[in-house]
């Protein structure tokens, strides 16, 4: 299907869509959609996704391995975001340095990011460096290095990272603390990044072990769209994958967080041009039957300079400088977040009390039609310019594959958000923000004293 099909066909979903009309996207038009994709498990238990569209002579290889901060303990968080470093360092085959310049070659490109619930790796390239990829990727994922002298090296830019954005940056400290206070019990409490003394301590056998575990082939999924066909893909995965042995299935994390039973409050006191101030409430998971009215709602409140919030806070208040939010799709329910920047000298209280404010009133009284048709339309119309691109596309089937259990499920986004009411959202609004559930953080700004440093800044 031509690239130029695809943008008619989002736009004229979306005329549907503000016309009110329900479900146009229809069950003929999901499957036409979908057509042409092809799943196949390997014997090792690596499931392949191929989404092939020849429109240009690109494809996106995007891998998921299901492992994240979620996955870690005290003593080895940030693992999973380690391994995003080393397995760029060098294997049996192609050794240090090697993976990014045999891709570049290629004319390839490539990035990795971790998160709480997954680690993912990204290839784009043309259609001609196709084995090559497979040829890396097999590579790194049955014979990765674990050089010492590497290892030290990528420990050294893990703290670099971990001191620009957080021990430097006010809102991720801000961010840390808050996340860190709001669970007691479930791992989502760990930064991704990794608290320093575990950064500092992580050793060789944790690494060994942790890789055996994690980067096993029955736990990823391999998704590849572009200029291929899906025998192609699964004849050079048997290939080049086909032989790395199955682990037996990792440890699954069992830890529910227990109901929050009042108010929590953190309060962070550093160096900084200008106070903070950002709120955390219990969500929901990937699978809730709430999750497309969530998302909806965080919309109405904090996307956009027609949000709620940023009209009340930024415009008419002009008690913030900036209103933003953060909502992630993830295996157990996560966090709905809201972070408001003040001017220097803000006065956070009263921040406070205009936020609680707007949070009840939509507690109450909901949205209205206008703000829902909105929310639906940039929602929708974002779906479709993902839909545009190889690389999001990848990114979709896989993330649908992984969170959602099921990539057809993609097919259906834009009917669910569709089918989204006006009664939803408020009482979606009444479960989330309740505020025994939140937790509040705020950052005041203390005159001539420097950030924490920590040891690792002296790196």
């Amino acid at each position: 299907m031509h690239r130029q099909q695809w943008l008619i066909m989002g736009l004229a979903l979306l005329v549907g869509s503000a016309a009110g009309a329900q479900g146009r996207s229809g069950k003929s038009e999901q499957s036409r959609l979908g057509a042409g994709i092809e799943a196949k498990t390997l014997k090792n238990g690596l499931k392949i996704i191929v989404w092939p569209d020849h429109d240009i002579p690109n494809v996106a290889l995007y891998n998921f391995f299901r492992v994240g901060s979620r996955n870690e303990r005290p003593g080895i968080t940030g693992l999973s975001h380690f391994f995003e470093h080393m397995m760029f360092n060098g294997a049996k085959k192609y050794g240090p340095g090697q993976f990014d310049s045999v891709m570049e070659a290629a004319g390839g490109s490539n990035n990795a990011t971790t998160s709480e619930d997954t680690t993912l790796y990204m290839d784009w390239f043309p259609r001609s460096a196709l084995e090559t990829i497979f040829d890396l990727e097999g590579d790194r994922l049955a014979n990765l290095a674990f050089d010492p002298k590497i290892i030290e090296s990528e420990r050294g830019v893990v703290y670099s990272e971990r001191r620009s954005g957080v021990d430097n940056d006010n809102t991720g400290a801000l961010l840390e603390q808050v996340q860190a206070t709001a669970y007691v019990a479930h791992p989502y409490q760990f930064p991704v990044i990794g608290w320093p003394s575990d950064i500092e301590s992580w050793r060789m056998e944790d690494l060994q072990r942790f890789f055996q575990t994690y980067y096993a082939p029955n736990n990823a999924t391999l998704v590849v769209v572009g200029a291929v066909t899906p025998a192609e893909v699964f004849a050079l995965a048997e290939k080049h994958l086909g032989a790395i042995p199955s682990q037996p299935p990792p440890e699954p994390v069992r830890t529910k967080e227990p109901e929050q039973q009042g108010e929590k409050r953190v309060v962070v006191r550093r160096s900084a041009q200008a106070p903070l101030f950002q709120v955390a409430y219990h969500a929901v998971d990937a699978k809730d039957p709430d999750l497309a009215a969530l998302e909806l709602l965080m919309n109405i409140l904090a996307e956009g300079e027609s949000s709620r919030l940023h009209r009340r806070l930024v415009e008419e208040e002009r008690v913030a400088i900036h209103v933003g939010s953060l909502f992630n799709t993830t295996f157990d329910p996560s966090l709905a977040l809201f972070l408001v920047d003040l001017p220097p000298g803000g006065d956070v209280g009263r921040v406070e009390k205009l936020f609680g404010e707007e949070l009840e009133k939509v507690r109450a009284q909901g949205v209205t039609d206008a703000e829902l048709r909105k929310a639906k339309n940039t929602t929708v119309a974002d779906f479709w310019r993902g839909m545009e691109t190889n690389n999001h596309r990848a990114h979709l089937l896989g993330t649908y594959e992984v969170f959602h259990g099921d990539w057809r499920r993609l097919f259906d986004a834009p009917a669910r958000y569709e089918q989204v009411t006006r009664e939803q959202i408020r009482k979606v609004a009444g479960r989330i923000f309740d505020s025994n559930h939140r937790t509040v953080g705020v950052l005041l700004p203390t005159e001539g004293a420097e950030a924490p440093a920590g040891k690792e800044a002296g790196r």
